[in-house]
């Protein structure tokens, strides 16, 4: 059983291929003579269509044309009944009426839109025109060689299409005479511009075409057609052309059209003697013919083209269950390979998440241990910065302490409260201190408060007076009289200044005397600047780059912790202010803090 699928396989790539595609090209040829019935009624089809189309837009040009023409037809009847047009007919020597006929004329012509209206004596000179103030005004010319001034002086409305002999403008004219009774005073014209006519066209392949009475293209889409003759002018035709003048050239040349080319559609105008016509090119009906030939061209070679698909299926279905076969055993033989290799990747997967755990763990171990540390150290931070921030006041309960003993043994006992009530206002600013130092440690921040400068000023020198007046340090203050109100913490702001005090007497120390401090306070923009200087040896460079470090000191450990300028720059920057460092140019360190102003008159919740 198994040899036949082999041997049907055999028998079907051995068929012949050639009868098949023979066979193809015969069906080819019998379908290949419809595309000339489907090109037949499809040419029918876009004809009638594109007729119809063309029919609906004649007809609205032809009803605006009629429209536009009609609209001045009863104007000269009308216009000439006015007293003032009589008048000027009247008294053609007198030049208050005609002057009063030309504004007139002027003015209706603004008010119908006409292009010109004048008029005009028995014999044909113009007397009055609306353009009477314009270089080609009508006035004193005679137009009595005009068809429309003849018909009028008979009686009858007159009609012309022409060119101006003055402006150089096309218009059609209408005239009527001026009666009084049965006898004529003149004739009144209104010309009327047609120009744009022919730009409501627009630009679309079709073309426009209105022919006069000579068969004379008068208004035309395509300017280089305009003024031709369209069929040949026989001897009386250009004899009546050289006596009316109504194109710019008494002799019009052909127009050469290839009708072919053209699908044409014409309408009469019996009121006018013309004919309109709309000129479409054949190409608008060729063009959509071609595609739909093309369309049933290519469905053809789509349908045969499918007749070879399926007359090669058969072919290759058994070629394709032996692919089919192949493919499988291929197929089998990979899935075992990705098997092996999905198992071994298990086993590094399994060996990789086990070394993670482990290096997880010791992370947490490291993390715990760190912490630890972290805490030790803000522990050490927290009791270094105490130490320093308490030493100032301890020294000072302690000098006033011993004051208060000599003066209770003087039984001065006045001064002796004194000097207690400074013990309890001290011990007060060390729990205020304390406190302080506790939010700090938990990044806390307080809202400023409205601070007088000068007073802070005063009790952080009082209270290092004693030490200032025993190293014999000459203060210089420039401070103003009035007093300057910033935004700060009342402690906060004693603690900075004491600490820039404390550390301006610790420079002086080694320095021989004369030993100044300078205290400067100004207002600068919309902050107060406090300038410290000392005649000190200032700062050095490495002091310059790192005295903002905690615990940087140029002193021995015995004499500070190096915490002072580090507390001072960080509660200068939780009050929103700045501190700087710098060398005076005469000598010694300067120090500037700045601070916000506060306003006199507003009160801030104090952080105390």
């Amino acid at each position: 059983m198994a040899p036949e699928p082999q041997a049907h396989l055999h028998d079907f790539t051995r068929y012949p291929r050639r009868p098949r595609w023979r066979n193809l090209a015969v069906v080819a040829l019998l379908l290949a003579p419809l595309l000339w019935p489907l090109q037949q009624l499809a040419k029918r089809y876009y004809s009638n269509e594109l007729i119809e189309q063309n029919r609906q837009t004649l007809d609205l040009y032809v009803a605006n044309l009629l429209g536009s023409l009609r609209r001045y037809e009863v104007l000269p009847r009308i216009l000439g009944d006015l007293p003032t047009l009589r008048t000027a007919l009247r008294q053609p020597d007198n030049p208050a009426a005609k002057d009063q006929a030309n504004r007139l004329l002027d003015q209706l012509r603004k008010e119908t839109g006409a292009d010109v209206i004048y008029l005009m004596a028995p014999d044909g000179d113009t007397l009055a025109a609306s353009n009477w103030n314009e270089e080609d005004s009508f006035i004193s010319r005679n137009f009595a060689f005009r068809p429309y001034f003849r018909e009028a002086m008979a009686g009858q409305l007159g009609r012309f299409f022409g060119l101006g002999t003055t402006s150089g403008k096309r218009g059609y004219y209408f005239g009527a005479a001026v009666r009084d009774g049965d006898e004529i005073l003149g004739v009144l014209v209104v010309k009327v511009d047609l120009d744009h006519t022919e730009t409501l066209w627009g630009s679309t392949p079709e073309q426009l075409m209105v022919t006069d009475s000579f068969g004379v293209v008068i208004l035309t889409s395509k300017p280089e057609w305009r003024f031709r003759a369209s069929r040949a002018l026989d001897i009386e035709e250009r004899e009546q052309i050289a006596s009316e003048r109504p194109y710019p050239t008494l002799e019009p040349r052909d127009l050469t059209l290839d009708i072919d080319t053209w699908l044409i559609q014409s309408r009469e105008l019996k009121e006018t003697g013309w004919t309109v016509r709309i000129l479409a090119p054949i190409s608008l009906v060729e063009r959509p013919v071609q595609t739909v030939v093309a369309i049933g061209a290519a469905t053809l070679a789509a349908l045969l083209l499918l007749l070879g698909l399926l007359m090669q299926r058969r072919r290759h279905y058994l070629e394709r269950i032996a692919l089919d076969a192949k493919a499988r055993q291929q197929l089998e033989r990979r899935v075992q390979e990705r098997t092996y290799d999905l198992e071994a990747l298990n086993s590094r997967l399994k060996e990789e998440v086990l070394e993670r755990e482990q290096a997880q763990q010791e992370l947490f171990r490291a993390q715990d241990e760190l912490l630890q540390a972290g805490k030790l150290s803000a522990l050490g931070t927290m009791s270094a910065s105490i130490s320093h921030e308490l030493n100032q006041p301890l020294g000072a309960i302690r000098s006033y302490a011993d004051n208060a003993g000599v003066l209770l043994d003087q039984q001065r006992n006045d001064e002796a409260r004194d000097n207690l009530r400074l013990i309890s206002e001290l011990t007060a600013r060390m729990a205020s201190i304390i406190a302080h130092l506790r939010a700090f440690a938990r990044r806390d921040r307080h809202a400023p408060e409205r601070v007088a400068l000068q007073p802070a000023l005063d009790d952080a020198l009082a209270l290092l007076a004693k030490r200032r007046q025993a190293m014999g340090v000459e203060l210089i203050r420039d401070l103003p009289d009035a007093t300057l109100w910033v935004q700060a913490g009342e402690t906060r702001l004693r603690q900075i200044i004491s600490n820039l005090l404390s550390n301006a007497l610790d420079a002086l120390v080694e320095r021989p005397p004369v030993r100044r401090i300078w205290l400067r306070a100004e207002r600068q923009g919309e902050g107060v600047l406090l300038t410290l200087r000392d005649n000190g040896p200032g700062f050095s460079d490495e002091a310059m780059r790192r005295a903002r470090e905690p615990f940087f000191t140029t002193k021995t450990s015995a004499q500070g912790l190096g915490l002072g300028l580090a507390i001072c720059d960080t509660l200068a920057r939780a009050l929103d202010g700045e501190l700087t460092l710098a060398n005076h140019p005469e000598g010694g360190a300067q120090i500037s803090l700045y601070l916000h102003c506060a306003d006199p008159g507003v009160a801030f919740p104090s952080e105390d």
